[in-house]
């Protein structure tokens, strides 16, 4: 059974200033995006399922409409508030919906074989997805997970702060845990990242998660059920976020799971701020002239 690539979409793109899943990076306006679902398809995948919000689907399959659904099995899923909330539980206080671990949750009804899970708006190169892909089809199981790891050097923005995974792996290459790092960027002569406006450096050959990660669906039934826990702890807060990297942690601690780490050397690129899309967009034309992909995707 071929693996599918969940992408996660339904972002604010508060930083960004606007709908930055969809704002064109190649030559003929192509997001991020169509460079993931491009990379996908020739490592195998059979099918991709977008995590959306109702407000943006119909800006989303105007986007795409026509380009790749004859290479690929195509879903929409979407992320709203309510996803998954116990019946009867009250959420007026929520701003937005509840994070990335909620997002890969509302999957549930649509993915039913090992898939990988990606932002929308992260590059994650070629050779990630055929590495990925390979553990999907070969190694994954309900009890056995992956992660693809960046070098943090090659993930920092040029104009702002980000926010990072860092990960500890053990002796044999399986995940150790993920703390999530704030803030992280160059000061003075290092790397640091901001913990109540302290600053504690980092170093730039830190493995980090940018969200790409491969699972087994055995995943959905017990994030769900840590959901509806966290729903219940966060009563009241508006802002809090059910996140994936607390979904591994978990399991790892209780040993319900592993989690192998696939490390990268790829250069990452990404959006988080407008000022850093004309890098990307220099990025893109470099890849493009060294032949990695051809100027019409489709």
């Amino acid at each position: 059974m071929q693996p599918t690539l969940v992408i996660l979409a339904a972002g604010m793109g508060s930083r960004y200033g606007g709908l930055k899943q969809i704002d064109g990076v190649g030559p003929n306006e192509e997001p991020i995006i169509e460079y993931s679902i491009y990379d996908a398809i020739r490592a195998g995948f059979g099918k991709v399922v977008f995590i959306i919000r109702r407000d943006i689907e119909d800006a989303f399959k105007a986007k795409f409409a026509g380009k790749f659904e004859d290479k690929i099995a195509v879903d929409y899923v979407f992320q709203e508030k309510d996803s998954f909330v116990p019946a009867g539980t009250s959420i007026d206080y929520r701003e937005k919906p509840w994070g990335t671990a909620h997002a890969m949750l509302v999957a549930k009804t649509a993915v039913n074989e090992p898939f990988a899970v990606i932002n929308a708006d992260d590059y994650y190169g070629v050779d990630a997805f055929k590495t990925i892909h390979r553990f999907l089809t070969q190694e994954c199981t309900p009890q056995l997970h992956a992660m693809v790891g960046y070098i943090l050097r090659n993930t920092l923005s040029d104009h702002g702060t980000v926010n990072r995974g860092v990960a500890t792996t053990t002796p044999d290459g399986y995940l150790d845990g993920i703390e999530e790092r704030l803030k992280i960027g160059q000061r003075g002569d290092s790397v640091s990242y901001l913990e109540e406006d302290q600053a504690h450096e980092l170093s730039i050959d830190s493995v980090v998660s940018m969200n790409f990660f491969g699972f087994h669906p055995a995943i959905f039934e017990q994030s769900e059920k840590m959901f509806h826990e966290f729903v219940a702890e966060t009563a009241g807060q508006p802002r809090a976020e059910f996140l994936i990297p607390k979904v591994i942690d978990t399991l790892i601690q209780a040993g319900e799971a592993k989690m192998s780490v696939l490390t990268s050397d790829e250069r990452w690129y990404g959006v988080t701020y407008q000022e850093d899309k004309p890098k990307v967009v220099e990025a893109f034309k470099g890849l493009l002239e060294r032949g990695v992909y051809p100027t019409n995707l489709w």
